[in-house]
């Protein structure tokens, strides 16, 4: 038991016995407030500072089961043990379903004493458990409220620093003359763009942990659209997807990807400059299929590659950690149709 007396509201119409039990449970640290009606009592336990509820089942006027069923509308009742002068099982059973931690026949001489003791010294040990976990799970939620916040700072800061970045190197691709350096640095930057706007989508979101698919590619590629349209490039950019949740690492290998993808049929699908770039995202069952499709000249994944290959090295490297590789589809040489199918449970990580 602790140091500090025990508070019991003890909810009795016998004020005879309630004086007896105020003198017996005195001796062994309890501090006893007794009150004769079943309003007093309420009233009182609502006020706060009790620990522990003796309560009587005959209150004259009124019941006990009364009392117990207003106590279980309060936020935080305060543990109670049930008294009745009568030994029917049913009495008990009904007290102990309406929310009594504990109940105690009413007898004459020592065993009541014994008996109540014993109640109060299990509902005390009881009530402090349930208050000490109660404790831990807010401040459990508490630590991790504070988590999440934290974390999205970072998210934030991180999109905000990428963003900074992406910018940057587009000032060094306006600087630069050389057509290969210039295209080089606008191929780095829409891959900063694409782990930029994925930090972008976790700051804004109630789930650090996983990220909406369709969401985050269709920011991706509305950025894509933005900067054609200000370099003055006629290829359009259509998007079609379902919802799909991913995790954050999975999400930015398909968001890289599709930059890869996007960024080859923008670079060598249309030589006129004007055509079509189709995406889309679907799922069936178990299979999450990425598709990047253009009507150009086309490549079907063979033959010499053009460019630096560094695209294709970094599609291949993140086909790898996403358990996958790409596909294309045979089109009779009208368009490219690069095909990518993705296990659910691997860019969700359910198993």
């Amino acid at each position: 038991m602790p140091n500090r007396p025990i508070n019991v509201l003890y909810i009795d119409d016998d004020a005879t016995l309630g004086r007896l039990v105020q003198r017996m449970l005195a001796r062994h640290n309890y501090l006893v407030e007794h009150v004769e009606a079943a309003e007093a009592g309420l009233s009182r336990a609502q006020a706060g500072g009790i620990d522990v509820i003796i309560l009587d089942h005959d209150l004259g006027t009124a019941s006990g089961l009364d009392v117990l069923a207003e106590l279980s509308t309060h936020a935080t009742p305060p543990a109670v043990i049930y008294v009745t002068a009568s030994s029917e099982l049913s009495i008990a059973v009904t007290a102990l379903k309406a929310g009594a931690m504990d109940y105690v026949v009413k007898t004459v001489g020592e065993d009541f004493e014994v008996l109540l003791r014993a109640a109060l010294e299990h509902a005390v040990v009881k009530a402090r458990l349930t208050r000490a976990r109660e404790q831990a799970e807010q401040d459990v939620r508490a630590a991790r409220d504070r988590a999440v916040m934290l974390l999205a700072e970072v998210n934030h800061r991180v999109a905000n620093s990428l963003a900074l970045v992406g910018s940057l190197v587009r000032m060094q691709a306006n600087s630069v003359e050389d057509p290969g350096a210039k295209a080089a640095l606008a191929e780095t930057q829409a891959r900063i763009t694409a782990i930029g706007n994925l930090h972008r989508s976790l700051y804004t979101s109630d789930d650090v942990r996983a990220v909406d698919l369709a969401g985050y590619l269709r920011s991706l590629l509305e950025e894509f659209a933005q900067s054609l349209a200000a370099s003055g490039q006629m290829p359009a950019i259509r998007f079609e997807a379902v919802p799909v949740l991913a995790k954050t690492d999975k999400a930015i290998s398909i968001g890289l990807i599709a930059t890869e993808l996007v960024t080859n049929a923008l670079k060598y699908a249309y030589p006129n400059g004007q055509g079509e770039v189709r995406v889309s995202l679907s799922c069936k069952g178990e299979t999450v299929t990425l598709k990047v499709v253009d009507d150009g000249i086309g490549w079907t994944g063979t033959g010499t590659i053009r460019g630096t290959g560094l695209g294709s090295k970094i599609v291949r490297a993140m086909a790898k950690s996403l358990a996958t590789e790409l596909e294309y589809e045979d089109t009779g040489g009208r368009g490219t149709h690069a095909m990518m199918n993705l296990s659910l449970s691997e860019i969700t990580g359910a198993h």
